[in-house]
């Protein structure tokens, strides 16, 4: 997929997990795919990430949770993108995330949650879609 806006988005890995395997195979598909991608490394809490992302003027933030405080903290990084004023971004999610949870993260306000196995190129084309729909919107 071209994309003709130059989409920023940041890949972050909140909280104790350590594994990142998985946000750096979607960080280099973005990237792929012509997107710039800000990785900000592991263990990182809400505020130095909702900061990076006021920073570094994202489009979207891509979370990657594999430990299981999805509810926990994804909630707290929407309450700091808020309090920057950046609750307009497109968050999404990635990771272990058991299907009753979902609709409770998309109410909270994830756009899109990915588990296992989801095709890099089904999240190129949902951020793209969902980036250059509220930009010309």
């Amino acid at each position: 997929m071209e994309i003709h806006k130059k989409i920023r988005i940041l890949i972050a890995k909140p909280g104790l997990d350590g594994h990142d395997r998985g946000a750096k195979i979607i960080a280099r598909a973005l990237r792929d795919a012509g997107m710039e991608v800000i990785y900000t490394g592991l263990r990182q809490t809400p505020q130095m990430i909702a900061e990076t992302a006021l920073q570094e003027d994202v489009d979207a933030v891509g979370l990657s949770i594999l430990s299981g405080a999805h509810l926990t903290l994804v909630p707290k990084i929407l309450e700091e993108l808020n309090l920057r004023k950046l609750d307009e971004l497109d968050i999404f999610l990635g990771g272990i995330i058991p299907d009753a949870d979902i609709p409770i993260l998309k109410q909270c306000g994830v756009r899109e949650v990915y588990g296992p196995g989801t095709p890099t190129t089904k999240i190129v084309e949902d951020i793209t879609r969902y980036v250059l729909m509220e930009t010309k919107a």
